[in-house]
Parts: structure tokens; C-alpha cells; sequence
């Protein structure tokens, strides 16, 4: 009975979290969480489930992608979590991040340069609408 009196109903752990009521449906629905329930079917998140949810929107401000989640959270509850394994999945999502940057920084060169060939001036030719057409 001391259990179920910490057990926190989905309004509760979404306010306690940060996390949206339906961003905690939705993960449960694709299995990341696995809430108890009531004899009513009322969820019910024990000390356990909130920190499996913490560690899951820690994931996801860190861009892990659901599948990456997926893997890592099967390792811890495979009980066969080993720290080379977890090293590979994020060595995969570094190297993932750091081609978003180089892309990012490749955007930046072309819009930086698209921006310094236009006068912003009133007159009807603009090289930013002449370079973008000219992409098509």
C-alpha cells in the first residue's frame, strides 16, 4: 500500500516532469514507458517510471532519436547493459550531430553570401529570389 500512495497519476508526473500529458501517452504507446495501472485502467507511474521518463526527455534534448532510446533503454532493461554498447549508440548520434552541424555551417555560408550580393533596396531585381529560382 506504501507504493501505490508514491504512485503518481499522469497529471501529476506530467507537472512534476515538464513533460506534455499526451508526449507521456505517446511514449507509452510506443512502449518507451510501461505505467501500472488500476483496477480502473488509471495509469499509475512509480519512482521508477519517472525516472525512465526523465532519462528519456534527457534523450531527447540530446536529439537521440526514439530508436536510439529504444536501444539504450534495452540494454538497461536486458540487464545487459555494457558501457562499450552505450559508447556505440552515442558515437553514432555524435557523429550524426556533427554532420548537422557541418550542414548547418555549409547553410550558413550560402545564405551569408546570398545576403551580402543583395542591396535591400527598393529596386524589382533581387540576387536572393534570382539565386533561388536559379536552384530549381
Amino acid at each position: 500500500m506504501a507504493n501505490r500512495q508514491r504512485a503518481l497519476g499522469i497529471g501529476a508526473l506530467s507537472q512534476r516532469t515538464g513533460c506534455n500529458i499526451e508526449t507521456i501517452r505517446y511514449y507509452e504507446k510506443i512502449g518507451l514507458m510501461n505505467p501500472g495501472r488500476t483496477a480502473g485502467g488509471h495509469r499509475l507511474f512509480d519512482h521508477g517510471q519517472l525516472k525512465r521518463l526523465s532519462f528519456v526527455m534527457r534523450c531527447r534534448r540530446l536529439g537521440f532519436s526514439v530508436g536510439e532510446i529504444r536501444t539504450l533503454l534495452g540494454l538497461v532493461d536486458g540487464g545487459s547493459l555494457s558501457c562499450a554498447e552505450v559508447k556505440s549508440v552515442t558515437e553514432a548520434h555524435l557523429g550524426e550531430v556533427r554532420q548537422k552541424i557541418a550542414d548547418l555551417q555549409s547553410l550558413e555560408g550560402v545564405l551569408a553570401q546570398m545576403v551580402s550580393e543583395c542591396s535591400g533596396t527598393e529596386v524589382p531585381d533581387c540576387p536572393i529570389i534570382d539565386t533561388l529560382y536559379a536552384a530549381a
